[in-house]
């Protein structure tokens, strides 16, 4: 698929993924993202230099999936009504806006198969498009849901802890989260942990829709 046509789908499921969490945020009280202009669609205000420019071009010259991230929204903890359970809920937010993208491809994908709207080749080329956006809305969910700060799925799993044990691994996570994210991205391992996952639920998809 043409990068031109990628490019543009991959923004815009990372810029949502962000926007849902400002949006969480500022709906349980938290309007930092919002007063700092991030609370918005707009690609320009949720570049990240690494997750939306060296990460997608590393991924494209080396034939691997195009993925990458945008710069997260900045969440101010203390304005939430409990700064770690609160926490969890924002962070799922981003996670679940990318399923849901997902479902709405896959709903888009059946439109264009059985209603006949387009011509053979434009039919081929939005399908080509629908599929890439169902599969990378996906890998972005269960790549964020994996328990792993900075990731979402670490936030997640801190708000299901103890106090105790959810202070620990944040304190962990805050000192080695980073290095394990990026070894698992640039050694190719986060692969083998997240395909199986991926392609379970793009099944699903696939069966509920009649894909």
């Amino acid at each position: 698929m043409d990068l031109f046509v990628i490019l543009p789908i991959l923004f815009f499921s990372i810029v949502l993924h962000e926007f849902a969490h400002g949006y969480a945020a500022y709906k349980m009280g938290d309007d930092t993202a919002y007063l700092m202009g991030r609370l918005t669609l707009n690609p320009l205000a949720h570049i990240d230099l690494m997750g939306t420019i060296v990460v997608p071009a590393v991924c494209y010259f080396f034939g691997a999936p195009m993925f990458g991230w945008a710069k997260p929204v900045p969440i101010n903890t203390l304005r939430l009504p409990n700064p770690i359970k609160s926490m969890g809920k924002v962070s799922l937010a981003g996670p679940s806006a990318n399923l849901i993208l997902a479902v709405i491809c896959a709903v888009l994908i059946k439109l264009v198969l059985v209603t006949g709207w387009l011509s053979p080749q434009g039919a081929e080329k939005a399908v080509s498009c629908f599929v890439y956006g169902m599969q990378i809305n996906v890998l972005l969910a269960v790549f964020n849901l994996m328990p792993l700060l900075p990731l979402d799925g670490g936030h997640i799993l801190m708000a299901l802890l103890p106090i105790k044990a959810a202070l620990a691994y944040g304190a962990f996570m805050g000192r080695f989260g980073m290095y394990i994210v990026f070894g698992l991205i640039f050694t190719g391992l986060f692969r083998h942990i997240l395909y199986p996952p991926m392609y379970l639920v793009i099944m699903l998809l696939s069966k509920i829709f009649m894909l």
